[in-house]
């Protein structure tokens, strides 16, 4: 025989295969299967591995130098059993390398599975793709082991199933990476096929309700009918929501002991299902008695009246549940906004007897709880005493949760923090009787710039502004704070040029500091404008024959107000305006060239208490606003009206006695403006908008003044070519269309006066998003309104009516914007055919 003989004796237990080799110089040792023999390891090693450490593998087997085995038997069993559970390897081999005498070498050699190199899904959408894989989590460099291909199908199926691809089929495969050692690419193809659709929704033992009744209650499942606006497919997920809206529908109704016994499915065919739910519905209970147990804050009939819920109503379990604790004036609230923080109600039911609930409403008072201290999170620009100085919760107060509710509402209402970020956090110290209430917030970007190009008035308009609505004018000075321009304050500071070369060009500038004085919420509000609109040929050298110019300025000074509540405020204003023309024959106004003056007071009384400025869902904001200028027809002579000394050298006699008639204009001019906002389900908004504007006249003889009356039509943006006039807009008619024309004797021409108006909208609201770097929303309206040149002639039921739909996107960079499509019902003034379709172009918000 060789010296060197290996003798392979090839066994298999379990996938184990041994080989065993003699001793250099000695006979070969042979291992007798019959009768197994106990060795001492003298060595063992770990081979065939790429990417695992070898010394944990080691430590995994078990087995260490030194150790007796038998050979052959269970210990080398184990080993492999313990390789194999872990899943990594896709064979495993232990080779007896030597023996000599009772001493064994061991080499346990492992295959490991191959790599992933790279994961694909194909047969299915990319944002499909996109959300299983984030979902599963699958890297390169996993392991590619059964479990993983397992986790992998059952998560695809799982995730169809629940949009209701019952029938979805996936297909692994894999294909070795030539690139990469040990590598595989995997990938799913996935069959959806089609969704499974309801055949039929059946009730079984339902007496009080029939299954028309209840299957209307399933919101989001239905069965296949006529009606294509609901969708008959079956979402498992759905289906939940239903069976618990389902619960609600019968504690409602007073069905205290309602069940859902079973609810199963049935297959009507490959893609047809029938769903079966019985019930059990048991009595309708009514409420016998309310006892109130634990109350010496408020005595019984007060909190009979906010529970609303009396003796012999219908048991409805929801509304109990609601009036205790959900509702903003629920029995808890009442508590909660009187300090009571620790307080707690609970119904519980005393008696049930037949078809009778005997109720007792248990209390817990506690003691008040007084706000110790105010935490503001997240104000990364905006100075913490612009938050605070809105706050109505402060330290040593009562806690109250309408206060936080109304602090919620204010910080919202500052523009400079997203509103759906906005949370205030109580934090209750039980052991002292206090709370410190934390206002989490997110700064958002609300400055603006405006750089824009537009059509009007048959030509080009070029805009550039810029409005900075977190302002700090005393900082202008503070080098560092100019990041890029001081900020932190709370102050507006708007400036804006337009023009389209020589032809029209407009200035203004306005300042608001809102906490005028930094101690009471007082605003002060400044502004200077000019504008200059040319008709006819100009050059550097030669001015336009005919012009019309505009200069203005006005201070105002609003402070909010305390009664009828807080959410009042005044604001009053002086201002004076210039108005210039130079043979300006536009239609618009009753004389063509001079000078008029305009000195006036306005006053605005308004209430605001919606609960955000960009995307309101609820609350309502009106005002009230009388303009005046004094009666100077009243007091003064007629000489009075003759701009003595400024009279200009022109042909035209009869127009430079009509400038000089209105060198000083007079009028009171009314305004009504509202708006109701409803939320009807989550973020699905109906508002109403209702206005009205009047321009009267102190002196039949002198009549309306010919400036600050208004123009109805259109998108309501406040073209250059009608200033002087109040813009309104009235969507599916053309820009000033439904302003009348009425031939003026003054000026021996028609002219568009419109001195009353009135718009009513109905406008309906759904997000798209409102995040905010953007807040779009889509919406659909209904609208009318009509304009008279004569308080006499107004009929607020002949209106102009419009319907149509719109989106809305505010941007902080470029405030809002919008497109509306509207139709025109009604003919416009002048016109023979109804107005039809027409589009609509919005900037800023609109009231």
């Amino acid at each position: 025989m060789l010296k060197r003989l290996f003798i392979s004796i090839a066994f298999i237990i379990n996938g184990l295969f041994v080989f065993a080799q003699s001793g250099t110089n000695s006979q070969p040792s042979i291992i007798n299967y019959a009768e197994p023999k106990e060795y001492s390891v003298a060595d063992v090693k770990i081979s065939g591995v790429q990417f695992l450490d070898t010394k944990t593998l080691l430590l995994m087997s078990g087995i260490t130098v030194g150790k007796k085995i038998t050979v052959p038997g269970d210990d080398i069993s184990k080993v492999i059993d313990k390789y194999w559970k872990h899943g990594l390897f896709s064979d495993v081999k232990v080779l007896a390398t030597k023996i000599v005498g009772d001493s064994i070498w061991l080499d346990i050699q492992l295959k490991e599975r191959p790599r992933l190199s790279k994961f694909t899904i194909t047969g299915v959408k990319k944002s499909d793709v996109t959300d299983i894989t984030e979902k599963l989590g699958i890297k390169s460099g996993d392991q590619v082991n059964d479990n993983l291909v397992n986790n992998i199908v059952t998560y695809i199926k799982k995730h169809y199933w629940e949009k209701g691809y019952w029938n979805t089929k996936v297909t692994i495969t894999q294909t070795k990476d030539t690139l990469s050692s040990n590598k595989v690419f995997l990938n799913a193809a996935v069959n959806k096929d089609k969704k499974v659709k309801i055949a039929s929704i059946d009730f079984v033992d339902n007496k009080q309700f029939d299954s028309k009744r209840l299957r209307r209650v399933l919101k989001k499942t239905h069965a296949k009918s006529w009606n294509i606006f609901k969708s008959s497919k079956f979402v498992e997920s759905n289906f939940k929501e239903d069976k618990k809206k389902l619960e609600e529908f019968f504690a409602k109704n007073g069905y205290r002991d309602y069940k859902l016994v079973k609810d199963s499915i049935s297959v009507v065919s490959k893609n047809r299902i029938a769903l079966h739910l019985k019930v059990h519905e048991g009595n309708q209970y009514h409420i016998r008695s309310i006892t109130w147990l634990g109350n010496t804050k408020y005595p019984n009939d007060i909190l009979d009246k906010v529970l609303v819920l009396k003796k012999s109503d219908v048991y409805d379990q929801v509304a109990l549940k609601k009036r205790l604790s959900q509702d903003d004036d629920a029995v808890s609230s009442l508590y909660l906004d009187n300090g009571y923080l620790f307080s707690n109600v609970e119904a519980v039911e005393a008696n049930v007897e037949k078809d009778s609930v005997d109720l007792e409403m248990h209390i817990v008072e506690g003691q008040p709880a007084t706000i110790k201290n105010i935490i503001i999170l997240g104000n990364t620009k905006t100075n913490e005493h612009v938050v605070r100085r809105e706050l109505y919760t402060r330290p040593g107060d009562l806690f109250s949760k309408s206060e936080i509710v109304n602090s919620v509402r204010m910080l919202s209402q500052l523009g400079h923090f997203n509103p759906e970020k906005i949370e205030p956090v109580p934090l209750p110290n039980p052991s002292d009787g206090t709370v410190d209430i934390q206002y989490k917030l997110e700064e958002k970007a609300n400055d603006q710039l405006e750089v824009s190009g537009g059509w009007g008035g048959n030509m080009l308009v070029g805009t550039i502004g810029l409005r900075f609505n977190n302002f700090s004018a005393r900082n202008l000075f503070n080098g560092k704070a100019w990041r890029p321009v001081p900020s932190g304050d709370g102050q507006q500071l708007a400036i804006r040029a337009q023009t389209n070369g020589s032809y029209y060009k407009a200035y203004n500038m306005s300042f608001t500091e809102p906490w005028f004085g930094g101690k009471k919420p007082n605003s002060f509000t400044f502004s200077l404008y000019h504008t200059v609109q040319n008709s006819g040929s100009t050059s550097l050298l030669k001015s336009s024959n005919q012009s019309f110019k505009v200069s203005g300025a006005s201070v105002g000074l609003g402070r909010r107000l305390h009664w009828p509540d807080r959410n009042f405020s005044l604001y009053n204003e002086v201002s004076f305006q210039n108005y210039n023309l130079k043979n300006w024959i536009s239609g618009y106004f009753l004389f063509n060239d001079g000078d008029s003056k305009n000195f006036s007071f306005k006053t605005s009384f308004s209430r605001s208490d919606v609960d955000q400025a960009i995307y309101p869902r609820r609350g309502s904001t009106f005002s009230l606003t009388l303009q005046l200028t004094p009666p100077y027809s009243k007091f003064k002579s007629k000489e009075f009206w003759v701009l003595h000394g400024a009279e200009r050298n022109v042909d035209n006699i009869a127009q430079t006695e009509k400038a000089r008639r209105y060198s000083w204009i007079e009028y009171h001019k009314w305004t009504y403006k509202g708006v109701w906002y409803n939320e009807l389900a989550k973020n699905l908004v109906l508002s109403f908008n209702s206005q009205f504007g009047y321009l009267g006249y102190y002196s039949s003889s002198l009549g309306p003044s010919p400036f600050e009356g208004f123009t109805l039509g259109g998108d309501g943006y406040s073209g250059y070519n009608v200033y002087g006039r109040e813009t309104i807009g009235l969507r599916g008619y053309e820009n000033e269309s439904l302003t009348p024309t009425t031939f003026s004797k003054e000026n021996s021409s028609y002219v568009k006066v419109a001195n009353v108006y009135t718009k009513m909208t109905l406008e309906l609201r759904y997000p798209l998003t409102l995040q905010p770097s953007s807040t779009i929303y889509g919406l659909a309206f209904l609208e009318g309104g009509r304009s008279w040149t004569k308080f006499e002639e107004f009929n607020p039921f002949a209106v102009k009516r419009s319907a149509g739909v719109g989106v809305r996107a505010f941007l902080p960079m470029f405030g809002m914007l919008g497109i509306d499509w509207g139709y025109g019902f009604d003919k416009a003034p002048g016109s023979n055919t109804r107005s039809g379709s027409q589009f609509h172009f919005v900037m800023g918000q609109q009231f």
